[in-house]
């Protein structure tokens, strides 16, 4: 977990996890896989870029490239 994380409110924890949960489920990852936790990096890492609603985090998300 990140310093970055550990300094997150409730709320923010909450939109996070939504988002992250919504997008793992579309795509049948499990959120405890590497491949799970590498999105929750990147979701975190989005939601300090601005993308703080889940619906905003979604669209960065399914905007990324994951190859």
């Amino acid at each position: 977990m990140t310093v970055a994380a550990l300094s997150m409110h409730a709320d923010d924890v909450d939109v996070l996890a939504g988002a992250l949960y919504t997008w793992c489920a579309e795509r049948n990852i499990k959120l405890l896989s590497q491949q799970g936790l590498s999105i929750a990096n990147i979701a975190i890492d989005l939601y300090h870029a601005g993308h703080q609603t889940q619906d905003q985090l979604l669209v960065a998300l399914h905007d990324c490239d994951f190859h």
